[in-house]
C-alpha cells in the first residue's frame, strides 16, 4: 500500500469524524429542550439590559450605581430567589453561547446565506456576548462576584504595557465603533427583523417594532461610547479612563446636557431589554 493510499484513508477518516460531529451538533440544535433553553438566554440578556437601563437612569437623576453587566447581575442576585435566577442565567446564556458558536464554526442557521462569512462572524460575536454574560452569572452564582469596570481597567493596563497590546486595544476600540454603527444602522433600517421568524400582530407588533428601533439605536450609542473611551484611554496611555460600559455611560454626564443624553440612552437600553424578552420567542434559531 502506497503513501497516497494511507493519506487518502486518513483523510477519509477525518472527514467521517467531522461529519459525525456535525451530525451530533445538528441533532443537539434540533432538540426542543436545547432550543427552549437557548431562547431563555435572550430573556437573561434582556433582564441585564433592562437593569442596566434602570441603573443608568438613576445615575442620570443623581443616584449612584454601577451601570454595567456586573451591576445588573448584582441587583438580580439581591432579589428574592436571586440564586435560582443566577444559575438559570448561567445555563441559558451558556447554552445560547454554544449554539451561536456552533453556527460560527459549522454554518449559520439564523438567516440567509448570501454572505456566509458575515453570518459566521456575527454568530461568533454573539457567542462571545453570551459567553461573557454566562461567566458573569456564574461568578455571582458561585459567590465570587467581580467588577466589570475593574476587569476593563486591569485588562487595559496589561495590554498597554506592550506595543502589540496597545495595537489590540486600538483594534478593539475601532471594532466597537464599527459595531455601534451597525447597531444604529440595523435599528434605523429595521434590518434586525430579518432574523425574526415573525412578530406580534396589531398594536403589540407596533410596540415591538418601536422597542427594536429605539433599543438598537441606544445599544449602538452605548457601544460607540465604550469604543471611543477605549481609544482615548489608549491614546493617553491612561487605563484609569477605561472602565467599560459604566465609565462610558457616566462620561455623558461630563458633556453639555449630559444628564438628558444619559437619560435617553438609559431608556433606550431598557427598550432593548424589553425587546429581547420578545426576541426570545421570535428570534430565528
Amino acid at each position: 500500500m502506497g503513501a497516497d493510499d494511507h493519506t487518502n484513508k486518513a483523510g477519509n477518516a477525518v472527514s467521517r469524524g467531522a461529519d459525525s460531529v456535525g451530525d451530533a451538533v445538528d441533532d443537539a440544535k434540533d432538540s426542543r429542550t436545547v432550543r427552549v433553553v437557548a431562547r431563555a438566554g435572550f430573556v437573561a440578556l434582556g433582564l441585564i439590559h433592562l437593569l442596566i437601563g434602570i441603573i443608568a437612569l438613576g445615575i442620570a437623576l443623581g443616584a449612584s450605581g454601577q451601570a454595567d453587566q456586573s451591576g445588573a447581575v448584582s441587583q438580580l442576585a439581591a432579589t428574592p430567589g436571586g440564586v435560582v435566577l443566577l444559575w438559570a442565567g448561567l445555563v441559558a446564556c451558556g447554552v445560547l453561547a454554544l449554539y451561536m458558536a456552533s453556527d460560527a464554526v459549522m454554518g449559520w442557521s439564523g438567516g440567509g446565506s448570501s454572505k456566509p462569512w458575515m453570518n459566521r462572524l456575527k454568530a461568533a460575536g454573539q457567542a462571545i456576548v453570551f459567553a461573557v454574560a454566562a461567566v458573569t452569572f456564574g461568578s455571582f452564582a458561585l459567590s465570587r462576584p467581580s467588577s466589570s469596570s475593574e476587569k476593563s481597567r486591569s485588562t487595559s493596563a496589561d495590554l498597554m504595557s506592550s506595543t502589540p497590546g496597545t495595537v489590540l486595544l486600538v483594534i478593539i476600540g475601532v471594532a466597537l465603533l464599527a459595531a455601534a454603527g451597525t447597531y444604529v444602522f440595523l435599528g434605523i433600517t429595521r434590518r434586525y427583523e430579518k432574523n425574526l421568524r415573525g412578530k406580534p400582530s396589531g398594536a403589540l407588533g407596533d410596540a415591538f417594532t418601536v422597542l427594536g428601533v429605539v433599543g438598537y439605536c441606544a445599544k449602538g450609542v452605548a457601544l460607540g461610547a465604550v469604543g471611543l473611551l477605549i481609544l482615548i484611554a489608549t491614546a493617553e496611555h491612561d487605563p484609569s479612563q477605561q472602565g467599560g460600559l459604566d465609565s462610558a455611560l457616566k462620561a455623558f454626564l461630563k458633556q453639555p446636557f449630559g444628564g438628558w443624553v444619559l437619560g435617553f440612552v438609559s431608556l433606550g437600553l431598557m427598550a432593548y431589554g424589553v425587546y429581547s424578552l420578545f426576541r426570545s420567542r421570535y428570534q430565528r434559531l
